[in-house]
């Protein structure tokens, strides 16, 4: 069960943002993963809680931030729940898209595990809906994910494989690189692992 922290980063200024501690592991389901985000004053921010079936689709996520909640899972593409702070008013969504995204990490691994890509398979078109802090406001994004390359890395625990996936914003054009081993994403715009107490679960 990987449990560590990542640190994140504003994407321009690199001004750091808060931090992400989390555990994840395989399940009966498929895949969870838990966390929670606080300021770099240590200030609570919010909470994720991802659960994926075994083809990689959500199956439940909940997030908090800023008082703001999300409730969410596959049906009929994606469906999901928005309640403000005052727990008054909720808004229902549903788009016809292939899963969710935002800022924590959890979601390129599951974007990652979703796709299931080959350093062979051509880049292949992906809609997400993404919820943006601080509000979680969700907006529908296309990616095109590629696995440009698969390298195992000898350490202390065996063999460790590393994969590089080119992400392309197909709106902007803009591109980045994800490292990802398993289900621990090593690098990524904006995030960095700090720590890891145990590693990656087996592929």
């Amino acid at each position: 069960m990987p449990r560590g922290r990542y640190s994140l980063h504003d994407l321009h200024d690199h001004t750091l943002l808060g931090e992400e501690h989390f555990q994840c592991a395989p399940g009966p389901s498929g895949w969870r993963y838990v966390s929670r985000t606080t300021a770099p004053s240590g200030d609570h921010l919010g909470s994720v809680d991802l659960t994926l079936d075994a083809l990689g689709r959500p199956i439940r996520l909940e997030l908090h931030a800023a008082s703001w909640q999300v409730r969410g899972a596959a049906l009929e593409g994606v469906t999901w729940v928005r309640t403000d702070p005052t727990g008054t008013h909720a808004t229902e969504g549903n788009a016809r898209a292939h899963a969710f995204t935002g800022t924590s990490p959890a979601f390129l691994i599951a974007t990652a595990r979703l796709l299931r890509l080959t350093p062979t398979s051509p880049a292949t078109r992906v809609r997400l809906v993404a919820f943006t802090d601080p509000v979680l406001a969700p907006r529908t994004v296309d990616q095109s994910w590629a696995l440009v390359n698969s390298e195992a890395h000898a350490t202390d625990n065996g063999l460790l494989t590393v994969d590089e996936y080119q992400v392309s914003a197909l709106d902007t054009g803009e591109q980045h690189t994800v490292h990802i081993a398993s289900d621990v994403v090593l690098s990524a715009p904006g995030i960095e692992l700090e720590d890891l107490e145990s590693p990656p679960s087996p592929r």
